[in-house]
């Protein structure tokens, strides 16, 4: 039932553009009010449990230097009603990645009250549409997904405003966290404990802003969730030899799924296979190849074999490439003798290709599949069920590009608001298909982050069966959901504890 709305949008100009507009091309379109909500009731089962609560899809100004609304950023926050004292309730906040993708993937596939319509698998069905997910976090917290600007309905105000200051990380991190701030003031959150929520690229916009938070808006927050998380900063973005040796354990991961493997480790559990081959990766390999071409012939040979025997691809091949097997070779070789190719972003999803020949795929398999079921279910769930009227295009993907990666210290800030911050916490979350931001340089990553081990004991890694999007797998959306319950649990315990 629809109880309030308060918006008003405003028609400026419309132009049609000939030809093909790609997805990075700013489109000149409808204007987004700055400040607009709607509340609807609903409820939720969850565990058993009925729960109630309001949503509020609405809008949101960021502020300019001169008190002028610079951008809008849509938002949806779910409210359990049922709650004595909203003071002590945990409140998350959830962004997705890209840089440039809405909220909507962990929105609508993850932690929200309600799941998209998919199988078992993540697999697409129609009709297209959502239905009540008993696995949501609502009953433990409230959430906000927020869209950044020019993602989902989130915008620039005004033609003349500069794109600047909002993409790249360090602009990113700094106008979101004045965004939360004002958001925790409107809405009396000021005493909650709050949660930074981020998936891919959101890893990296929530590490900076545990930090930009505490140093700039004296807001500490008690955990920062990282859902197949990026380099942040201690990695570099593009492949480089030590990315792609990280990646072995990946590969052996979904050479296993597709039965690529020789028998002897084939018929070994995933759970069993990974830990020697992460093993070899950080013990032999990884000093290996850093021997370069000093390494002598034997080594290479021998180290050669191995690789070949983990990740299911010829022997000479990992010759050919010098010891390490580029990601993009990998997902088109592994199956290419049954004409297959294996999904960027969840390798147990197959693709075909023009044709079999090449050294990367046309397509990810996997990220097709899922465009096909979110892009109609978010669109039908915001305007028809949220009650939500605009005649803006939804971004799933939006232009952002450019993007400044420049001065990227996300994970040392990370690390930093961490040893500022004892009541702080970090649960990492990925899966071991995933070939984005693969399981095992997420470890990497997080050892680095923490060299001296002093926060170790602070921060939690979990696995799972599944890809990028862990969650659209039945099994590892009630597993994931419920490790960030006990997550959030956890990390609301002080005293004694949060003493160094």
């Amino acid at each position: 039932m629809k109880i309030s709305i308060s918006f008003q949008l405003v028609a400026v100009f419309f132009l049609v553009l000939s030809g093909i507009v790609s997805a990075e091309t700013p489109v000149p379109e409808r204007a987004i009010e700055p400040e607009s909500a709607v509340t609807t009731e609903d409820h939720v089962t969850i565990d058993g449990q009925r729960i109630r609560y309001e949503a509020t899809a609405g809008t949101q100004p960021v502020w300019g230097e001169e008190g002028e609304a610079v951008a809008s950023l849509f938002y949806v926050y779910y409210r359990r009603t049922d709650v004595e004292d909203v003071g002590e309730r945990p409140l998350v906040f959830s962004f997705n990645g890209g840089p440039g993708s809405a909220s909507v993937w962990m929105h609508v596939g993850y932690t929200g009250p309600r799941f998209l319509r998919i199988d078992d698998e993540g697999y697409p069905v129609q009709p297209y549409g959502v239905i009540e997910n008993e696995h949501s976090i609502l009953d433990v917290a409230d959430i906000v997904y927020v869209d950044p600007v020019n993602t989902g309905f989130s915008r620039k105000v005004g033609e003349d405003v500069d794109r600047d200051q909002f993409f790249g990380v360090e602009a990113d991190v700094e106008y979101l966290a004045g965004w939360i701030e004002n958001f925790v003031s409107r809405h009396g959150r000021w005493t909650s404990p709050k949660y930074l929520k981020g998936e891919s690229y959101g890893t990296t916009r929530v590490a900076g802003l545990a930090r930009e938070l505490q140093s700039r808006h004296w807001m500490f927050v008690n955990g920062v969730i990282l859902v197949s998380p990026t380099g942040l900063g201690l990695e570099p973005p593009a492949m480089t030899p030590r990315s792609e040796i990280l990646k072995l354990p990946y590969y052996a991961a979904t050479a296993w799924y597709h039965e690529a493997l020789e028998p002897e480790l084939q018929e070994l559990d995933l759970y069993d296979l990974l830990p020697q081959v992460e093993q070899f990766t950080i013990d032999e390999y990884l000093p290996a190849v850093a021997r370069g071409g000093s390494l002598d012939s034997e080594t290479r040979e021998e180290i050669a074999e191995r690789v070949a025997r983990y990740s299911g691809i010829d022997t000479q091949h990992v010759i050919n490439h010098n010891l390490t097997l580029p990601v993009s070779f990998f997902w088109k070789e592994l199956l290419r003798e049954r004409g297959l190719t294996v999904g960027r972003l969840d390798s147990r999803y197959r693709g075909i290709d023009r044709m079999d020949a090449g050294e990367r795929y046309d397509h990810d398999p996997a990220l097709t599949a899922w465009n096909h079921a979110f892009t109609p279910a978010i669109n039908h769930y915001l305007r028809e069920h949220l009650g939500y009227e605009t005649d803006l295009k939804y971004n799933i993907f939006g232009p952002v590009h450019p993007w400044d990666r420049d001065n990227d210290t996300t994970g040392k800030d990370l690390r930093r608001a961490m040893g500022e911050n004892p009541f702080m916490q970090v649960l990492v979350q990925s899966g071991y298909y995933d070939g984005a931001t693969d399981y095992f340089s997420a470890k990497y990553v997080m050892w680095n982050m923490d060299r001296s081990g002093k926060v170790g004991d602070r921060m939690r890694f979990e696995g799972y069966r599944s890809g990028h999007m862990m969650y659209l797998r039945q099994e590892d959306l009630a597993t994931s959901n419920e490790h960030i319950r006990e997550f959030i649990r956890e990390s609301m315990t002080g005293g004694e504890s949060a003493r160094y």
